[in-house]
């Protein structure tokens, strides 16, 4: 099972660490992967959930491209990463019932389970069947190791 923390929790939401670039890295040291929220405002990168917040070079994302899912937080994101094909995997969601990221994974929004061959977003809000997924993206992701 593909095991993706939320935005670089593990054991919990912390809203104040969530997409620091550090926390980042601490998560992936752990072995996991992240989704984590990107921005490009007038050809800068940037993370953070509702609004811009840590700055960053494209180096950064390059050299953690295999471990990331980028979710693509504004319009000029999904085309700056769009003309780069599958070179990174990354999507855009909002409330739909599933998205297809840039290297073909079903991205099921939390709620939505069982949907066969998908990842499972959040599925601990809503106690979700994971039995049928390939994968699961949570804030509790050291809950799914076993």
């Amino acid at each position: 099972m593909i095991l993706i923390s939320h935005r670089g929790n593990t054991n919990g939401k912390i809203l104040e660490f969530e997409n620091k670039p550090s926390y980042i890295d601490d998560t992936i040291k752990l072995g996991f992967d992240v989704e984590v929220d990107v921005w490009v405002i007038e050809g800068t990168f940037h993370l953070g959930h509702d609004e811009p917040q840590y700055g960053m070079f494209l180096d950064w994302l390059s050299k953690r491209k295999d471990k990331l899912w980028i979710h693509c937080k504004n319009i000029e994101a999904i085309e700056w990463f769009n003309q780069l094909g599958n070179m990174y995997n990354y999507f855009w969601h909002q409330e739909d019932t599933v998205t297809l990221t840039s290297k073909g994974y079903l991205w099921a929004y939390p709620g939505k389970q069982p949907i066969i061959g998908s990842i499972a977003v959040l599925p601990e809000i809503n106690n979700d069947d994971i039995s049928k997924c390939i994968g699961v993206c949570s804030d509790y992701i050291e809950r799914y190791k076993k």
